[in-house]
């Protein structure tokens, strides 16, 4: 229970911190362009989310103290090696900046391996560029880079599958400016 609170303690006082600079990123929403990911994995792969137009992607933003991301991680494994071979691109960005040691983010993936790539966002830029309030919070981007939806909070198996039902089926469409 103690962890659980010092946990949300930090989540908030991170929060709390950048709001200033959340207030000046535009918001990223369904029919956007999604915002630059760009970081890398703990072996040190660059993936750049720019790189990958032309496929579906499945975006969580995560941190190893959260337990509802615990709970997504099984879903989203299976969700990567079920729709991988159609195209389907899964990323987690871990809020690094957010975590006590860099060593429970590999605890965590010790606990809960995944397949799919693991970015380490070690500078706080997903959390203003993303302004997202909470984690986790999950982005369904197609193929032309365009968010089709975001979901703040836990996200269910039938949430997971309509999002990625709606990537896997949206042809790519004329990309918005900006």
């Amino acid at each position: 229970m103690r962890v659980w609170r010092v946990a949300h303690a930090c989540a908030a006082v991170a929060l709390l911190g950048m709001t200033n600079l959340v207030a000046q990123a535009p918001e990223p929403r369904a029919g956007k362009r999604a915002p630059e990911i760009d970081f890398k994995t703990f072996d040190g792969l660059r993936v750049k989310l720019s790189e990958l137009r032309g496929w579906p992607v499945v975006v969580t933003f995560w941190a190893s103290y959260c337990p509802p991301c615990r709970q997504e991680f099984p879903a989203l494994e299976a969700a990567w090696l079920r729709h991988g071979p159609a195209g389907l691109v899964v990323l987690a960005v871990n809020q690094t900046t957010q975590e006590r040691r860099e060593s429970d983010v590999r605890r965590f993936l010790a606990e809960v391996p995944v397949s799919f790539p693991v970015l380490l966002d070690k500078t706080g830029s997903s959390y203003r560029a993303w302004r997202f309030i909470g984690l986790p919070t999950t982005a369904f981007i197609d193929s032309a880079g365009v968010i089709r939806s975001m979901k703040w909070g836990a996200l269910s198996e039938g949430e997971l599958d309509r999002g990625i039902a709606t990537i896997l089926t949206v042809p790519a469409e004329k990309v918005p400016p900006g």
